[in-house]
């Protein structure tokens, strides 16, 4: 777990780590899995513009949540960041989120991408698609569904099945389609890796780029970033030679991770932590998202990145969230039983 910015004074415990700040007016004390340097522009301008002084910790989410449920009403956060719909979700069921009643968050963030009881909001997005190699794939997968077809046989680089992501999206499959038919389709796209499923995002990027595998499905944002960056482990030609398709755009649409956050149950600066979720809602904050970490923004109309932009228009699908988290058991169910390691 790392520690940055005006950190909160801190006391190992046996359960994570108790923080001992001052509840002074003018703080914000953010628990954040959010790991990308990036983010120091979002904390920076928001202090600059509020006066408000930015108190983080950082580190792995179920461990953030860990802590919230040890320290219990003498919690000093204010405000949780996550970047996916599990842990968010979890963070609610297990109580350590409030409602929020907010005319500027609900204004501009869509209903689907919100919590039903305002527990929490989405800010940023990544589409998972789907990504391969145009040397070798002539007729590239169109739907989510396609990676089960028998002609991709052995060519499929994918996440584990303990990924949040693999999670999220066979959760989304499983609301649109139902457990049967996902079931099936889990058992096939098992038979059709390419190898046993390892590393992040990027690292199935470099299969295609190492002829490891002829089709990956990633995040939007781990491309965009080679896109604007490069990659040591990747030449231009590499990168040039993978193509990627939006899935699934005449019916369910591309499926969406969020990052979101909510105002903690015991929040001892409520009324910051509301205006810092609102100023994540802002426009400048919401370009931000994009610019510095090639995320799309979770309001409408708001300008994308170059390196975003060049990805193309798309249908996202737009389920509810909260239909994702009723399923990721279901889900995890699914994989097991398909040996989705």
């Amino acid at each position: 777990m790392s520690f940055k910015s005006s950190l909160l004074a801190t006391a190992a415990v046996a359960v994570g780590i108790t923080a001992v700040p001052a509840f002074a007016e003018g703080e914000l004390n953010l628990y954040s899995s959010r790991h990308y340097d990036t983010d120091e522009r979002l904390y920076s301008d928001f202090t600059e513009a509020t006066g408000i002084t930015v108190n983080r910790i950082e580190g792995n989410a179920d461990e953030l949540i860990a802590r919230m449920e040890a320290e219990g009403a003498n919690s000093p956060v204010d405000v949780f960041l996550t970047v996916d719909t599990v842990r968010i979700t979890r963070a609610k069921e297990l109580g350590l989120l409030q409602s929020v009643e907010s005319d500027v968050l609900e204004q501009r963030i869509p209903d689907y991408l919100q919590d039903e009881d305002n527990q929490w909001f989405a800010f940023s997005q990544r589409a998972r698609i789907l990504f391969y190699d145009k040397t070798d794939v002539e007729n590239p997968p169109r739907t989510y569904q396609d990676l089960a077809n028998p002609e991709y046989e052995g060519m499929v680089c994918i996440r584990s099945s303990s990924n949040v992501y693999t999670q999220n999206i066979t959760a989304a499959l499983v609301a649109h389609l139902g457990e049967e038919a996902v079931g099936d389709w889990a058992n096939a796209v098992v038979g059709n890796f390419a190898r046993d499923p390892q590393g992040g995002d990027t690292d199935q990027l470099r299969g295609i780029a190492s002829g490891e595998c002829d089709i990956a499905m990633s995040n939007t944002y781990y491309y965009a970033r080679v896109l604007r960056k490069g990659d040591k482990s990747m030449s231009e030609d590499d990168i040039a030679n993978i193509g990627w398709v939006f899935p699934n755009q005449d019916d369910i649409g591309a499926h969406m991770n969020i990052s979101g956050g909510g105002v903690a149950a015991n929040a001892p600066n409520r009324e910051n932590a509301v205006r810092f979720l609102e100023y994540l809602a802002s426009d400048q904050a919401q370009e931000y998202f994009s610019a510095g970490n090639d995320e799309y923004p979770a309001v409408p109309g708001v300008g994308l990145s170059p390196s975003v932009a060049a990805l193309g228009i798309f249908r996202p699908d737009a389920i509810k969230l909260s239909d994702i988290a009723d399923n990721i058991a279901a889900a995890q169910n699914i994989l097991n039983e398909a040996g989705w390691k």
